[in-house]
Formats: C-alpha cells, structure tokens, sequence
C-alpha cells in the first residue's frame, strides 16, 4: 500500500519522564519526515496525568475518545505519580481505557539486546524477539468485586475473561507476525494449575497451528518460560501470551537485555478502525523526573514502530540506525548505560543521525 504520506498524531506526555522523552521522540520523527517526504501535524494533550487529576477528579476529560479517534496514532510518554494518584486510578483511568475503547488488544513488545549495551546474563547469545501480547481481556478484567468489606468474611474476586474472539485473534497475529520473522512461535500457559481458561488458550493454540503448517511451535508453562528467558533467550522469536502472562515477559525480556529504560511499546489496533498508541515501556520514574537524565531511547524506538505501523518503513528502518548509531557511542548514552548525556543530548544525536 501506498503510505498516506500526512499523519495527524495527538501527543500526550502524561507523567514524570513522559514529559522529558516525548520531546525527544517527536525531534526524531521531525527529522524523519524532514528527510523521507512525509508531513506530520502534531498536537499536544495536557491529560491523562496527574496534574488532570487534581484539577478534575478524572484522568481524561468525557470527550477524551471523540476528541482523539480521528487521529492516525498516539504518542504517549508514561502514566503514575503515586504521591497524587493511585496507581490503580491513573492506570485504569487512561491507558487501558485507550486499549479497550480504541479496541488495541494487540500489545507488540519487541526485546534486543542492542549495540552499546551489556546484557546481565552471562551468555546471552543474539537477543532478538519479539512479545505478542494479548491487550483488552483475559485476567485484567472488570468482572468480580469485595463482599462483607473490613469483616472476617471479607471476599475478594475477580475473574479471568477469555472470549474465542479475543484469543483468535491475539494468536492469528501472533502466526502472521512468525510468518515474517523466523517461522517459530512460542505460546505462552499455564494450563496445569489454572484448569479452564489456559487449557482453553492451549486448544484455540493448537486449532490455530493448522492454518500455519510453516511455523514451528512449542508452548512453556509461565514458570518454566521465564527461566528460559533467562537461560537461553536466543531460542525464541515470536512470544504470545495472555494480558496477565504477555505483561510479566515484556519486563523480563527487556531485563535480560540489559535495560527496561530502552524498550518500546505498541498497543495496536492491526485493522487500523481506531487509532494506535506507541510509548517506551518504562514509567513515569518519579525519582528522576526533571533531572534531564532519563534515555529517551524508549521514546524514540517507540516513535520508530509508529512509522512501522503508519507504513513509513523506510523512514523507521532509518530511525532504528540511528538508535543503533546512539547506542553505540558513549558519547551519547545516558547514565542508566554509563554514560553522561542528557535526555535531550541523546536525542539530538540520535535525531542527527537520522537526518
């Protein structure tokens, strides 16, 4: 398909560090659009942060959804600041309120160990896959709730949500996704311990798995996953799990890799109905927020899966060079990777190197 070649992108830098490194992710994409011939027409939101919060007692205003789905996708920097909201408040209050009502049940984590950075691990091997996970249902559901509160019969429940829909899809992408990468595909469960919705994961996997006799596929049970993960990563290439199961391995795969500071995130809606949303999978750090020492490697590789997504490849293949450019220099690392840049130095070098 041709690329559309003019985007809008709604802009909302939220918390903490999201309002340091969006910044430096739009400078990159200015210089990407500069270079390969595309216009963007950026607009900034002041909500879904704190700050909305206190003003309003809500994270987003009523409109929120009309306000931002005419937009091609949404680049979003971090969400929490404990010390004024609930982290509960804040989370379910904004972002998962853009996966569920922008339908993006698609969570695309991708895990490298990049040049410039060292693994933790002894033997890491080539790092290179990437975490398919499932974003709108599953554990992270509304459907339970507390009974005789603050008394000794005091009950807590809530349930898991697995829908055909929700679990065909998330696995159909996940097939795709292996289709064009190496051909392996590796389900995530648990199915010995939780007896009805993982074994029901298991069935549509393996129902799935007939429509793609060329990819190789296997299945781990959670617990035996991540010592995988940490024993031998470079075995995997395509991961797919659950909203519970896929969120756990997004931190660890990246952990492995040296650094959570750098890993980016896509909450995809892969018929494009509804606009997607990009951001780096780190918090809002409220310890160093205003220092101008956060990596705004996260940022901007997040910026490079929304040019993916928006069918500029060019344009993100060049962005993904100059991260590696970035990387690879001390000069432009920031402390968390031992070196002494700013937050807006990296990104200027970073920005350099793609124009």
């Amino acid at each position: 398909m041709t690329p559309k070649r003019t985007y809008r992108i709604a802009s909302i830098p939220g918390d903490g560090i999201g309002r340091e490194v969006v910044p430096e992710g739009l400078r990159v994409l200015d210089a990407a659009a500069s270079k390969f011939g595309f216009k963007l027409q950026v607009d900034g939101f002041e909500f879904a942060c704190a700050d909305y919060y206190e003003q309003h007692g809500r994270m987003m205003p009523a409109d929120w959804n009309q306000t931002i789905q005419p937009y091609d996708a949404i680049f979003f920097g971090a969400v929490g600041w404990p010390a004024k909201v609930p982290d509960h408040v804040s989370l379910w209050g904004s972002l998962v309120q853009f996966r569920r009502q922008f339908d993006q049940y698609v969570s695309l984590r991708p895990v490298r160990l990049m040049p410039g950075v060292t693994s933790p691990l002894a033997d890491p091997g080539e790092i290179d896959f990437v975490i398919v996970r499932e974003n709108t249902e599953g554990e992270y559901s509304e459907v339970g709730g507390r009974l005789f509160e603050n008394t000794p019969r005091e009950i807590v429940c809530q349930e898991t949500v697995m829908t055909r829909i929700g679990v065909d899809r998330i696995q159909r992408f996940a097939f795709e996704l292996a289709l064009k990468r190496k051909k392996h595909l590796t389900s995530a469960t648990k199915s010995n311990g939780i007896a009805i919705s993982m074994p029901y994961w298991d069935e549509r996997f393996h129902e799935m798995a007939k429509s793609y006799p060329e990819v190789k596929i296997d299945q781990f049970h959670m617990d035996a996953l991540t010592a995988q993960f940490v024993l031998n990563p470079s075995r995997f290439d395509v991961v797919v799990g659950s909203n519970l199961f896929g969120d756990i391995l997004s931190d660890l795969g990246p952990a492995c890799t040296g650094t959570i500071g750098i890993a980016p995130s896509g909450n995809i809606n892969p018929e494009k109905h509804f606009p997607s949303l990009f951001e780096p999978v780190h918090g809002s750090a409220p310890d160093i927020a205003g220092q101008g020492i956060a990596n705004p490697v996260g940022a901007i590789w997040a910026a490079q899966m929304m040019l993916e997504h928006l069918g500029e490849q060019e344009a993100a293949n060049a962005v993904m060079k100059a991260i590696e450019h970035g990387l690879s220099h001390a000069k432009s690392r920031t402390r968390d990777l031992g070196g002494k840049a700013s937050t807006e130095e990296a990104g200027k070098i970073i920005a350099g190197a793609v124009g």
